[in-house]
Parts: structure tokens; C-alpha cells; sequence
């Protein structure tokens, strides 16, 4: 399962894994007991977190480590900024350094 800020971010890298994966869209910084909310129904799942490299992405990134200190954290280069505007080969190293089988005609091209 995949930890996302927002729904661009969510059409951004969906089209990319080829496993079935879940994408959560937090909506941006959240409560703790929103996150639980979201997070609560995939407990036991691996919790990956890809969020951007701004203020509010590492506001949900403290937040996750503190409520779900199992989850991994995986990161854009600052100069990106934000997920949805990484480049796709960018996105595709991200996704498999997690671990995450990517759609390989892209991971070609």
C-alpha cells in the first residue's frame, strides 16, 4: 500500500505499477487520528510513503513515523518537488527500489 498526498499524485504513479497496489490519498497534512482512520483497514500490510518534497509532505512523513513506525519512506529529489511533477524514469526507480513490480514497457522506454 501506497501513502500519497493528493489525487495528481495518485494518477501520476497508478499507471505505472503492474502488481495490484493500493494508492491512499491523505489530501495533504491530516490529524493522527484521520491517518489512523485512513490507515486502520490495510493494518498488517507493508505501508510504503511517497509524498513531496515540501513543508507539508514532510509534515505527513513525521506524522507516519510516529503513528505507523513500520512504514518505509521513500523519497523525490527536492529540485522535483513534487510527485506529481518527477519525471516517470525518476518515479519508476523510486517504485522499484520499494520493491514494487513496474509496468515494463515503461521502465524500457
Amino acid at each position: 500500500m501506497i501513502v500519497v498526498e493528493g489525487l495528481t499524485d495518485k494518477t501520476r504513479i497508478a499507471p505505472l505499477i503492474a502488481e495490484p497496489v493500493t494508492i491512499i490519498c491523505t489530501n495533504g497534512t491530516i490529524s493522527a487520528t484521520r491517518l489512523e482512520e485512513i490507515l486502520l483497514p490495510y493494518e498488517g500490510l507493508d505501508i510504503i510513503v511517497l509524498v513531496d518534497a515540501d513543508k507539508s509532505g514532510e509534515q505527513l512523513r513525521k506524522l507516519v513515523k510516529r503513528e505507523f513506525p513500520e512504514a518505509r519512506h521513500f523519497y523525490i529529489n527536492r529540485s522535483y518537488k513534487e510527485v506529481a511533477t518527477t519525471p516517470i524514469r525518476i518515479l519508476l526507480d523510486v517504485l522499484i527500489s520499494a520493491n514494487i513490480r513496474v509496468n515494463q514497457l515503461l521502465a524500457e522506454g
